[in-house]
């Protein structure tokens, strides 16, 4: 590769920044010499040498010196975006074994936090010594923080909204009146003489109520894969749960149950009360769910998994055909998170499709959404459909 116009510096320069600068990468000017960098891409060579020229799952450049390790991580903030922050880091837990420096508080002071290092945390878990504990729990809060900035509004917006919805009586009091929909469903009474519309039929909203108005399960596979739609699911916890009118439980799941309920009010303390991997029973929590049913057309449960069933496959697919046949509506998000399109279990995806129990992957974004399509007892299949979310139940 040579350089054959003036603008081509940059671009050389960009060329011998991805592949290194090894006598087989080709790069020359157009004399034949080699690129020589600027001081600071230099600088960006050299960390991206620490990292891509070490040996997988070895120190490399950087050594096991957690300083040093912690000076890497506020230069690679300090020469790329945090998007490209966020792929080193990860490159880094797999090719530098960062997971073992990740227990040094040092070391998580210096990182920036997003989600997939929340994810980490959690899968480190109860290995996490005690000097690093609050540490790892200020790092976890504040990723949960800004989730649940980002995603309140509008859960809350289309809960409340779908409830009221759902509560629409057609013999409101005056103030209920809706207006614009009794108009609307009353336009076939209009009187030209008079030019007004008769209201036959009024439609409007029930008075708000403190009363509990659906009940909402969201049982968590927490299996390593995962790990993401576990941190979401925990806001989307706190926040239904900070709603008067739906009453929330959160329970996880491997080949043990475990009741969160209590913890819901801290995203924190449900994922550090949660342990990544291990096997699944996806039946044995299908039973405890069931039992916590008690008004069964008022309770959505939602199973978020990828349905690698580790229990009695046949068993887990005739408690989920009991739970819809009793009025409740059963969803399986097959995950909950931004990474695109899950790995999971077809054969089970669509077994559970074909009982009525639909199976679809979702994004955080659309969950509000969904919940409202729930509550009002839309078709969700439909409403899936209508999104572009992907029902053909394939790997």
């Amino acid at each position: 590769m040579t350089d054959t116009n003036p603008e081509g510096r940059d671009r050389l320069s960009r060329w011998r920044l991805v592949l290194g600068g090894h006598e087989a990468d080709g790069i020359r000017r157009g004399g034949g010499e080699s690129v020589v960098l600027s001081a600071e891409d230099a600088r960006r060579d050299s960390v991206l040498g620490a990292l891509y020229d070490a040996p997988n799952k070895g120190p490399g450049g950087l050594g096991a010196s957690t300083p040093r390790v912690a000076r890497w991580l506020g230069d690679i903030r300090g020469y790329f975006p945090s998007t490209v922050v966020q792929v080193m880091q990860a490159d880094a837990m797999d090719r530098l074994g960062l997971r073992q420096l990740l227990l040094e508080p040092e070391m998580l002071r210096t990182v920036q936090p997003d989600i997939s290092l929340v994810s980490t945390l959690i899968g480190l878990g109860r290995v996490i010594p005690e000097r690093s504990r609050e540490t790892a729990r200020a790092v976890v809060r504040q990723v949960t923080r800004q989730l649940e900035e980002r995603l309140r509004a509008k859960t809350v917006q289309a809960v409340s909204g779908a409830l009221n919805r759902a509560a629409r009586t057609r013999r409101p009091r005056h103030a209920d009146i809706d207006w614009n929909r009794t108009i609307a469903a009353n336009l076939k009474n209009y009187q030209p003489d008079y030019r007004t519309v008769v209201p036959e039929r009024l439609v409007g909203y029930a008075r708000s109520s403190t009363e509990v108005q659906r009940e909402i399960i969201l049982c968590i596979d927490q299996s390593g894969s995962m790990a993401e739609s576990v941190v979401y699911s925990s806001v989307f916890g706190a926040v239904l749960s900070s709603l008067r009118s739906v009453r929330t439980r959160l329970v996880v799941f491997d080949t043990e149950v475990v009741d969160l309920t209590e913890e819901l009010d801290d995203p924190v303390d449900v994922l550090f009360g949660v342990q990544l991997g291990g096997g699944t029973d996806i039946n044995r929590a299908l039973a405890y769910c069931q039992d916590q049913i008690t008004q069964p057309t008022d309770t959505i449960l939602v199973l978020i998994s990828d349905l690698y069933e580790g229990g009695i496959a046949e068993e887990m697919l005739q408690r989920a055909a009991a739970i819809v046949g009793s009025g409740a509506t059963l969803i399986a998000l097959l995950a909950l998170s931004d990474s695109g399109h899950p790995t999971f279990d077809a054969t089970h995806a669509a077994a559970l499709a074909g009982i009525g129990v639909p199976a679809f992957a979702c994004t955080p974004d659309l969950f509000p959404e969904l919940m409202a399509a729930a509550i009002e007892r839309r078709d969700v299949s439909e409403w899936a459909a209508t999104n572009d979310i992907p029902t053909g139940h394939t790997p």
